[in-house]
């Protein structure tokens, strides 16, 4: 599968890959695996996208923040394969935290939005294990954060 294609066939842009603002790494290769760091929900004019899932964002708005996270995972795997997507064999697991309500409970539907942006672009290949964490608070106060760990060819 052309993962390249399918960015293209979605009409998927990728964000800038962002270096890290801290003492640590937005990507480490392990033998064959690719760890990403995790990735907060920002929009495409490079806004953070904050509140609290059930309160300052509805569930579908939780959902796009997540793709947004999940478009920066993208955009990191492809830095550190040197463009080159073709270089993944799989995606192994996301972790989704999402920065909700102590009422919330729909933060896997939430999740889904990184889960199937994945699966949009990898296919067979993006299908991978997940969880999805609530938690009550996140960095800068964005809604949404997600990583993501991968298999090399």
């Amino acid at each position: 599968m052309n993962y390249e294609n399918n960015l293209k066939k979605h009409n998927i842009k990728l964000p800038e890959a962002k270096a890290p603002v801290g003492n640590y790494v937005a990507t480490k290769i392990i033998g064959k695996m690719l760890f990403i760091s995790g990735q907060i929900s920002i929009n495409e004019n490079g806004e953070l996208i904050k509140g609290k899932v059930g309160k300052d964002l509805d569930t579908e708005a939780g959902y796009n923040a997540a793709k947004r996270c999940a478009l920066s995972i993208v955009a990191q795997v492809k830095k550190a394969c040197n463009n080159d997507l073709s270089k993944i064999k799989s995606c192994i697991k996301l972790t989704g935290f999402v920065n909700s309500t102590d009422d919330f409970i729909d933060q896997p539907k939430v999740i889904n939005g990184a889960s199937d942006l994945i699966a949009s672009i990898f296919g067979d290949a993006g299908m991978h294990t997940r969880a999805a964490v609530s938690t009550n608070s996140l960095p800068l106060g964005v809604s949404v954060e997600v990583d993501a760990i991968f298999e090399l060819n």
